[in-house]
């Protein structure tokens, strides 16, 4: 059985344009990151009103909103964030999930220990800065990663789900100190 040389070649050929050809699809199809906005993203907790200068009143949501009272610090940012995707749920709708690196997973664990029963309050920088979403905290989050469905079009969502994704690398491409990726 012999296998000639030119024939081996073209097929090899063939299977490496291929495969070159598909790679170059996939990066035609990649969105990408809007030029501005669509780059903050906080979390700050439910938090008793008591007059100081640490908490503020907040209207969560567009169209039914409702007032909440929270910490004026968020205790996780973007610099937190190692992943942010959006994908469908259930019910036909969607959420962003969020995954955070060391520190961040650590936070949330402790704030969602010590309130359980308080809202986690998420503002996001959309068209401008909003309050999307304010999930009650029913159990304690140690995955580091946090679910939400947020009070924007789909289209605000991905934007911004693009965008934080396109923060994350440059934050992680300046940290010489980063979490290994996931």
């Amino acid at each position: 059985m012999t296998i000639r040389g030119a024939r081996l070649n073209t097929y090899l050929f063939l299977l490496l344009g291929i495969a070159l050809g598909s790679g170059c699809q996939s990066d035609k199809n990649q969105k990408k990151a809007p030029k501005k906005g669509y780059n903050l993203l906080r979390l700050h907790i439910e938090v008793n009103p008591d007059g100081a200068d640490k908490s503020t009143l907040v209207s969560v949501g567009r169209h039914a909103s409702f007032p909440v009272n929270i910490t004026t610090a968020a205790f996780v940012d973007e610099g937190h964030l190692t992943k942010v995707s959006l994908f469908e749920d259930a019910v036909g709708g969607f959420k962003i999930m969020l995954q955070l690196n060391r520190q961040g997973a650590w936070l949330l664990e402790q704030y969602t220990v010590s309130n359980k029963g308080r809202r986690i309050v998420v503002s996001a920088e959309l068209e401008g800065l909003r309050w999307v979403a304010a999930p009650l905290i029913t159990k304690r989050i140690t995955d580091g990663i946090f679910t939400f469905t947020p009070d924007a079009t789909r289209e605000e969502s991905e934007k911004l789900v693009l965008g934080l994704n396109h923060t994350i690398k440059k934050l992680r491409s300046r940290n010489t100190f980063n979490d290994p990726e996931p």
